[in-house]
């Protein structure tokens, strides 16, 4: 082949000048993720579950944090605390990503644990004979459950609510009342005290019958405004007389209601001879309902479902109705028994 020195010096002239071209342009400086990612952590010794995070990297511009519980944040810094709210000692593993001005990261991973003891925020521990304590109850009266079909009328009477010996009996009797065949009551804190997130531990004692439905649940604070199901449902503790020592924990919301409620249940012994501690743990991620510290139903929390806002608590004791079912012909009365119900946070 003939040697062209003219072309050639123009290809090399061209080469040249792509070359500058693309170095001027910065497309031939490699991204570069972040390095010598370094996360230090000082976790509080007082039960509050506090943990102080500090992250530093070469080349970083900002830090994710996922704390292992279904929660994260973006520290734009790389400092952030946080406070782990479940109950008792627990190790959680946490990712700590470092964000370039690319899309390149790196990512360290990371345990911690954490000590959390709740602080006692309300209680009602039934000490005190007589009728309950109106600045924590309020009642509903009337008949029909609204909207179960439930056979009882809700009264504030003494014969089916009272404080004595230590407990609170709702009781429910086989009368004629205001067109209803039974009485019962049900008390509820709506108005007086409602929380968001926490331990809810209620030790009680339930009654025995077919036809009896006791509960110790919960419902949003908008109830008025957003109705049911919107508001969120927390049934902490169900139980049917027809169907002994099996114990309902559920939440109601939409999508999610009725017969198609999200539950679980568990079998225990003696529901209605001896006293059990019916919980609830409740935070941002999860939503656990336990009996005497056994999972009975566990969702996952999320800003989809209505359960971040504020819920108010509800004991009751109806009879018959669509869940309840029919009641025994030779049925008298029955009481669920409350030794206390408490409130953590």
């Amino acid at each position: 082949m003939r040697y062209n020195k003219k072309l050639a010096m123009m290809l090399w002239m061209i080469a040249c000048f792509t070359c500058v071209s693309c170095k001027k342009s910065g497309s031939l400086v490699a991204a570069v993720p972040p390095t010598n990612l370094v996360v230090n952590t000082l976790i509080s010794t007082d039960g509050s579950g506090k943990v102080s995070f500090t992250a530093t990297a070469d080349n970083a511009v900002s830090y994710v944090y996922d704390f292992g519980n279904g929660n994260s944040v973006t520290a734009a810094s790389g400092s952030t605390a946080y406070v782990f709210t479940s109950g008792g000692i627990h190790t959680y593993t946490v990712n700590v990503t470092a964000k370039g001005s690319s899309v390149l990261t790196t990512t360290k991973t990371l345990t911690v644990t954490v000590n959390y003891v709740p602080t006692l925020v309300w209680s009602d521990e039934f000490n005190t004979d007589g009728a309950p304590d109106s600045t924590k109850w309020g009642y509903d009266l009337g008949a029909g459950g609204w909207g179960n079909n439930e056979l009882e009328y809700y009264t504030n009477r003494s014969e089916n609510t009272v404080v004595a010996g230590g407990v609170l009996k709702i009781t429910a009797i086989k009368e004629n009342y205001m067109g209803s065949p039974y009485t019962s009551a049900r008390l509820l804190t709506k108005d007086k005290y409602a929380f968001k997130y926490g331990k809810v531990e209620v030790r009680a004692k339930l009654p025995e019958g077919v036809g009896t439905w006791p509960a110790i649940w919960m419902l949003g604070s908008d109830a008025a405004t957003a109705g049911w199901p919107g508001c969120g449902e927390i049934d902490i503790m169900e139980h049917l007389g027809r169907d002994l020592n099996k114990i309902y924990g559920t939440l109601h919301y939409p999508g999610h209601s009725g017969g198609n409620a999200d539950g679980g249940t568990r079998v225990i012994a003696n529901a209605t001879t001896e006293f059990h501690i019916y919980s609830l743990e409740w935070n941002a991620a999860t939503i656990k309902i336990s009996v005497d510290g056994e999972i009975v139903h566990i969702v996952a929390n999320s800003s989809g479902i209505p359960f971040n806002h504020e819920f108010f608590l509800i004991m009751n004791m109806a009879m018959g109705g669509g869940f309840g079912g029919a009641v025994d012909p030779s049925f008298t009365n029955a009481s669920m028994l409350v030794d206390y119900i408490r409130v953590y946070q």
